[in-house]
Formats: structure tokens, sequence, C-alpha cells
């Protein structure tokens, strides 16, 4: 059986590492190509081809289940092709236990999926993301592409993008009014530094552009620096700028609840996490399918239907997500829900299949 076992591990990893090279590259491919329509004077081609490789991580922990799934189906596709799994059944070998030997790499890609999206994936992108708004924010124009909105009392505030260690902002451009729809003045900072006074913490403003509108015209002035007093420090931020797909899985449910807490919405944040903590089931789930179609429906099929298959399984799968995502935002039903009930069909999926070909 270590035999067995080890022939089906080899076949699995490198059709799966096969995969993932050739999914990955396709998907920096395609970034690349957005990433160099976003160019100008501050961020090049070269900044931009960086900025896809500091992402590569997370392409590769969104992209795993799937390159999973495609290496199943290969990797046994060729054992099939040369007979070996009719070898191994006419040697007494269930097919369960088979499948048993396919799920067992499948862990190790499981905590591969579970270690990029907690420790590496996550403080990459912030650090992509931080610096390509550092590179394209020199302008009020550039920096609005990116970042989010908040508001202050009668201040409207956006700010471009947030360093990883939350103590300094990119692109910070703020619009002041009367509370009568009347604007006052308007402003732009190429960049802001925390600084934590014991009794007044404030944020020191760099580059700002100002502009206020009176009766008499719009007077214009710059300033090295500024002080700028306002109730926003890093942690909220932080919750603010950062989007719940780029944080780990730890910090989107302390996100959620501190969220929560103060009565905002926590749908996305939830909804991330549980995605995210349930993604090695899809995993699991994707390799059990792919097994069955093996010994089912595509024991006789060429490798390039096979590949077709797990295309297609692996687009409905995204499909039911990206429809159920939304809706448990917007209906207001469990985010456990929205995330696990795909995982569940498709395990269902894979369980009446496995029944069939045994």
């Amino acid at each position: 059986m270590k035999r067995l076992d080890r022939l089906v591990r080899n076949s699995m990893i490198l059709a799966t590492a096969g995969a993932i090279v050739v999914i990955v590259c396709l998907d920096m491919t395609f970034s690349l190509i957005d990433q160099i329509q976003d160019t100008n004077e501050g961020y090049s081609t070269l900044d931009a081809m960086v900025f896809v490789l500091w992402t590569a991580p997370a392409s590769i922990h969104e992209l795993l289940p799937f390159a999973a799934l495609g290496g199943a189906l290969i990797g046994l596709g060729i054992l099939a092709s040369h007979n070996e799994l009719v070898v191994m059944q006419s040697a007494g070998v269930s097919v369960g236990r088979i499948v048993y030997a396919v799920l067992k790499p499948t862990l190790a890609i499981m905590l591969l999926g579970l270690l990029l999206g907690e420790y590496v994936a996550p403080p990459l992108e912030r650090q992509a993301e931080s610096h390509r708004a550092e590179l394209r924010g020199a302008d009020p124009e550039s920096a609005l592409e990116q970042g989010a909105w908040y508001k202050s009392g009668d201040e409207f505030i956006h700010v471009g993008a947030i360093s990883p260690d939350g103590e300094s902002l990119i692109g910070v451009s703020r619009y002041r009014g009367n509370g009568g729809g009347e604007l006052l003045s308007a402003s732009f900072a190429a960049s802001a530094q925390y600084v934590a006074d014991p009794q007044a913490p404030y944020w020191r403003l760099r580059q700002v552009r100002e502009s206020r509108f009176t009766g008499e015209g719009i007077v214009s002035g710059s300033y090295p620096e500024q002080e700028w007093r306002v109730d926003l420090s890093p942690y909220l931020l932080g919750v603010l700028l950062i989007e719940p797909d780029q944080q780990p899985i730890s910090g989107l449910w302390r996100m959620a609840g501190f969220l929560e807490a103060e009565g905002l919405d926590s749908a996305p944040h939830f909804l991330a996490f549980w995605k995210k903590l349930l993604q090695p089931l899809a995993t699991l789930a994707l390799v059990l399918v792919a097994a069955c179609f093996v010994f089912g429906p595509l024991r006789e099929a060429t490798m390039g239907y096979r590949i077709f298959v797990a295309l297609s399984v692996g687009l409905v799968f995204t499909i039911v997500q990206r429809i159920l995502e939304p809706l448990s935002l917007l209906f207001g039903f469990s985010p456990l829900l929205a995330a696990a009930a795909p995982i569940l069909l498709l395990a269902l999926l894979g369980w009446l299949l496995l029944r069939r070909v045994n």
C-alpha cells in the first residue's frame, strides 16, 4: 500500500504543481495587462511587474483549490491512460482506497493554502497596494482612483492607501462644507504620518495643496507640513481601507467583532472570514469530485476532455459562490451558509459519485 500511496501522491503533486504554474502564469499575465493600463509618470511598467509579483502569493492562494482540481483530474487521468488504475483494482484495491490515497496529499495542499492566506499573502498584498499608491498618488486624480471615503463632521475625506503598519497614509483629499451643501475648502496632501501625542494624537500632513472658496474668489496655497486633528485612528483606517479579502483569517475575525460591537456592518468581514476558513474544505471537495469523475464517466476520456471538465466544474463552483455571496449581504442571511453551501453541494456530489463507482 505504501507503493500505491507513493505512486498516487507523486502523480497528484506533480500534476497539481503544473496546474498551479499554468493557472497562476495566466492570472499574472492578465493582471499585468490590467496594471499596465494604469501606468503613468510615477508608476512605470517595471513597477507594474513588481506589483504583480508581490500579489502572486494572493493569486496562488485564491486559485489553489482549482489547481488541486485540475491536478487530481490530470494526475489520475495519466494513471488511467497507462492502465495503472485498472491494475490496482485488479489487485483487489478498492476505489475508495485509491480515492483515499488521492486525498492524503490534498491535506498538504490544504495546509499550504492556510499558510498562504494567513501569513504570506495579506502582508505582501498590502505592501504592494501601499507601494503602488505611493507611486501613483502624487496627484489627487490618481489618488481618487483607489482607497476609501470617510465623513467626519462637515469634512469628507478620501484616503488613497495606508501603509502596512497603519502609521502612514498616502494621498489624503479633504473637502469641507458648511453643512448646507456649500463647499468651503478642498485640499490634497501627498502623505500623512500619525503622531501619537499622549495628550492629543494627530496626523502630520506633508506636501499640502489647499484651495479656499470665499465670496471674493478662490484662495490657493501650498504648505510643506500641516497638522490634521481628526478622530481617525490607524486602527479605524485599517478597517476602512484594507479590503476583507486582503486580511488574514485571525484579523478578519477580530475586525468583524469590532464592527459588530460598534453597530457597523460586519457581514462582509464575516463572509470573507468563513470563505477563507472553509477554503481547505472546498479544495478537498473539488479533489473528491475529480477523483470520482476519473473512475466514473471520465475513465476513457481524453486528457483534453478531462481538462475541459475540470474548468467546467471550477467555473460552476465559482459562479455559485459569486451568486450566494452578494445575496447573503443583500438579504441578510448567514455568511456561514453562503460560504458553506457550495462546498456542501460539491461534497454531496462527490459522495454520490463515489457510491456509484463503488
